[in-house]
């Protein structure tokens, strides 16, 4: 799987640009606020539906503009998909694959595996729960159309649920209707669980290997899920927290609330690992995504690399690139040093600079 060329108009900094992407190592360098993170978001939009800044769509588009385009190109399995993605400020996006309107956003998922490594994911141990629940969420729903449409909906009763306990305070007599949206809660929530915990298993059979190498053969990583209740009791402390739900206005147990732990040599990472440590964590996650990845689907993801080697040790800095191989990979930094002095062959290089892109000549000798 691989990106061919990306069209971008209107798209925050940049009124027009056209880029042609070769299947190998593509690098984006120039000065931080010259746009090189918004060209990586472009393409992570369209393989996820959302922006990794948490952006709205209306901030997306440029400042003077109503509407935004993206037409993005890419081969899997020798055939072309062309995606088109419509953001506009008052409504909701729109999105076509080959010509077709998608009904929904979510349908858009798992057509294009993409996966961004950025410095924030360094921070993924030390963070809160809810990072580490977007990490999981992020990468099953573009695996698994059956835990898309769990979460999905998990998520809509969730809301229904805690407008539900809000309005008891002036209704009193809708309490009797909690034990329905409880009695949904519970299907969805145990299968939500359940795909979480055999994707840590996957997950774990995958990144021991990856760890042990990069810590020099000195560290056991093993992950941890910690699901906020267990399905057998489930429905039980959602009873038992009734009154405290209806009185903070918030459903407090379930899969919503769950967290994940990393464990290096039989020690939690986040309470007594070094920043060091943990970076190595981060580093591993993201090298067994892109297996795990080619492990269900058979095909190698896009991995998108934003102005994350800086941050990295070049003992790290170096095992990530090694570890690239025939991925196709789309690299943000400020300077071409790290590639030349690691002897990583660039094929495709491009200086961002001005709102413009400059497609520079390559030596790899």
């Amino acid at each position: 799987m691989f990106i061919k060329s990306i069209d971008l108009n209107d798209y925050r900094n940049y009124e027009h640009i056209h880029i042609d992407l070769d299947k190998g190592v593509n690098i984006f360098y120039g000065d931080n606020a010259n746009g090189k993170t918004n060209i990586l978001e472009s393409i992570y939009i369209c393989g996820t539906t959302k922006s990794h800044r948490g952006n709205k769509d209306k901030e997306i588009i440029k400042f003077d503009k109503d509407e935004s385009h993206i037409r993005l190109l890419f081969d899997k399995n020798e055939i072309d998909y062309q995606i088109d993605m419509h953001l506009r400020k008052d409504k909701s996006k729109g999105i076509a694959v080959n010509g077709v309107k998608l009904k929904k956003a979510a349908e858009l998922l798992g057509i294009m595996n993409i996966i961004l490594f950025s410095p924030e994911d360094l921070s993924i141990i030390k963070n809160g729960p809810s990072d580490r629940r977007k990490f999981v969420d992020t990468e099953l729903c573009q695996l698994d159309k059956v835990y898309l449409y769990n979460l999905t909906n998990y998520n809509k009763i969730i809301n229904q649920r805690n407008n539900l306990l809000k309005d008891i305070s002036f209704h009193p007599e809708l309490r009797d209707t909690i034990d329905v949206w409880d009695s949904q809660l519970v299907a969805l929530g145990n299968k939500i669980i359940e795909r979480r915990m055999k994707f840590v298993e996957e997950l774990n059979e995958i990144i021991y290997e990856i760890h042990k190498n990069l810590s020099g053969e000195k560290e056991n990583l093993v992950i941890k899920y910690e699901p906020n209740i267990d399905i057998e009791n489930f429905e039980e402390k959602l009873k038992i927290n009734r009154e405290k739900d209806i009185k903070y206005k918030l459903t407090s147990v379930g899969p919503h609330r769950d967290d994940f732990d990393f464990y290096i040599n039989d020690k939690d990472a986040k309470k007594y690992g070094s920043q060091g440590q943990q970076r190595t964590v981060a580093l591993s996650l993201k090298l067994a995504e892109i297996k795990l990845v080619k492990n269900i689907t058979g095909n190698t993801p896009i991995l998108l690399l934003d102005d994350v080697l800086s941050e990295l040790d070049s003992n790290r800095q170096n095992y990530l690139l090694n570890s690239i191989g025939n991925i196709q990979t789309i690299i943000t930094c400020t300077g071409l040093d790290e590639f030349v002095n690691s002897r990583i062959k660039m094929d495709t290089v491009y200086h961002v600079r001005d709102n413009s892109l400059y497609k520079g000549e390559i030596n790899n000798e």
